[in-house]
């Protein structure tokens, strides 16, 4: 038998992933890109087409450049540390360079159908039908892997808001906004309160006469900046946290998170309280919202009630003048290209580990990056598309489909119990966690007994430091040899863009007792894992 031919569905920056993940396993990729150039939702555009999900031109990155980074390719380490989107673009396509993947992607390709071929049972295979330049054309492939993301189509909730009709005002989603500069002297009402919603408000916020921003529960507010000026993912997405809380009742980690959320800035006096608690639903990321409560640029209101001809009328009774609204209100992610048969994918999009779904006769069918992680979505697609691979090669195996449906069942009841009900489909998966569970599958997850003895100060990183992507390239298939020095280093990449300014009295940091003190947690973990057990 020949080399598998792989289908990539897409070549945004999980579709990149998924080539050059085909190439390290010697399987033949072909991506179709039904734009003309890489970087999917990433890439800029001031007239794009259709109502997928667009950057608009100040867009940051929520995740920092060391946890958002390829496991195997650091960004530059004089980047910032949160990427404008501008220079994630620069990243991607340095790596997409570094890897020679542009010779593998047909673009302007659109996938119309994706069918099982005759003979599936047998051989898993695909009919695959593209449209290139108005032309068509079956394509045979022996597996699929869809990275079209879960960012696919805006959700316009028109019927949940009487009157939006007769109001003479604009009205459009956040998918359609690009620049702030047409909003002057506007007022305008931002409905929905996650990362979009609060970063066109506070944009707006420059610019417009006045802003509102709606919101039915309220939400956490993070911010990228966490303890001592580090990234907040750097500071919380850490293996020794993510073992901490496995100890830990969830109400107190609801406690402290909320805490320690508030004394940034009360979330009640702001009036953006949430109705649920804190690991209950997704945080906003919002570095400026909370100044522009309190200069009085945005102001916070309960959900529309009803428009009028040119106001908005809210739940607590109040009403507001208001030019434009713009519905923040998020997106669905759907495939139409696949066969509507629920043998490939049943009406829940139910998938085990939101990879595999589980009906299939042969596991030849893949997808990438259709989850909300805590943490960034570049290395949890990248290790979701490492596995997925050695699955099409047959080097590893799935479990029986009545384990598979049992496990995703479990899961399902357990995202159902601790997040409130939404009608986004995707929820937020642990970042460590479920990034250890797919490395498991392929045996790339640290032993950090072992690092302990052989490597301990690697050890040490590895265990308190941030859990970066490069820890996934120590041992096991895919390692690099520069994956222990890239671990060693990611502080002084998170360092390097913020000192810019030097002074004379600088001293040089001391680690000494920084050291101690992970030394001592480490001790102290482990006794209390003794313990545990013991009990």
């Amino acid at each position: 038998m020949g080399v598998k031919r792989i289908a990539v569905i897409g070549a945004g920056v999980s579709g990149l992933s998924a080539i050059k993940s085909c190439l390290e396993e010697g399987l033949e990729p072909i991506c179709f890109e039904d734009s003309n150039d890489i970087g999917g939702i990433w890439r800029y555009e001031e007239n794009p087409k259709g109502h997928k999900a667009r950057m608009y031109k100040s867009v940051i990155c929520n995740t920092s450049k060391e946890m958002t980074a390829y496991s195997d390719y650091p960004a530059p380490d004089d980047y910032p540390n949160y990427l404008h989107n501008s220079k994630m673009m620069e990243y991607v396509r340095m790596y997409a360079r570094q890897f020679n993947l542009n010779k593998y992607i047909r673009f302007l390709s659109k996938v119309c159908s994706v069918k099982k071929h005759s003979d599936f049972p047998s051989t898993g295979q695909w009919d695959v039908l593209v449209e290139t330049e108005g032309k068509q054309e079956t394509h045979v492939f022996d597996g699929v892997m869809v990275c079209s993301g879960h960012y696919t189509d805006s959700v316009l909730p028109l019927q949940f808001f009487p009157g939006i009709k007769r109001f003479r005002g604009s009205y459009f989603h956040s998918c359609d906004y690009r620049t702030p500069e047409k909003f002057v002297d506007k007022r305008v009402l931002v409905i929905g309160i996650g990362n979009s919603g609060a970063d066109i408000a506070c944009e707006l916020g420059h610019m417009a006469k006045q802003v509102f921003i709606s919101t039915r529960q309220g939400a956490w507010i993070r911010n990228r900046v966490w303890d001592n000026g580090y990234p907040m993912d750097v500071a919380l997405f850490t293996r020794f946290k993510s073992i901490r809380d496995d100890f830990l009742p969830t109400f107190l980690i609801n406690q402290w998170s909320e805490n320690k959320l508030n004394a940034k800035f009360n979330h009640d006096t702001y009036g953006l309280q949430s109705q649920h608690r804190f690991l209950s639903q997704r945080a906003t990321f919002s570095d400026e919202l909370p100044n522009c409560i309190i200069s009085g640029r945005v102001l916070v209101k309960p959900n529309v009630r009803e428009f009028t001809q040119m106001s908005a009328i809210f739940e607590d009774g109040t009403e507001e003048d208001v030019d434009v609204v713009i519905f923040a209100t998020g997106y669905k992610y759907s495939f139409p290209f696949l066969e509507n048969d629920e043998t490939v994918l049943d009406g829940q999009h139910s998938m085990f580990k939101f990879v595999f779904p589980p009906q299939l006769e042969k596991p030849t069918l893949a997808f990438i990056g259709i989850l909300q992680p805590e943490g960034a979505i570049i290395p949890t697609s990248e290790l979701q598309s490492r596995w997925v691979v050695r699955i099409f090669k047959g080097l590893n195996k799935l479990p029986s489909m009545n384990d598979m449906l049992a496990d995703i069942k479990q899961k399902r009841n357990k995202l159902d119990k601790e997040y409130v009900k939404s009608p986004r489909v995707a929820r937020n998966v642990a970042f460590v966690k479920y990034m250890d569970e797919i490395a498991s599958e392929i045996g790339v997850k640290p032993n950090l007994l072992s690092l302990f003895f052989s490597d301990p100060k690697l050890a040490l990183e590895v265990l308190f430091g941030p859990c970066t992507p490069y820890q996934y390239r120590l041992q096991g298939p895919g390692k690099w040899h520069k994956a222990r020095e890239a671990i060693l280093t990611q502080r002084a990449r998170i360092i390097k863009p913020l000192r810019t300014r030097i002074l004379s009295c600088d001293q040089p940091p001391s680690f000494v007792s920084l050291w101690l003190k992970r030394i001592c947690a480490a001790l102290l973990l482990f006794v209390f894992s003794l313990l545990v057990l013991k009990g």
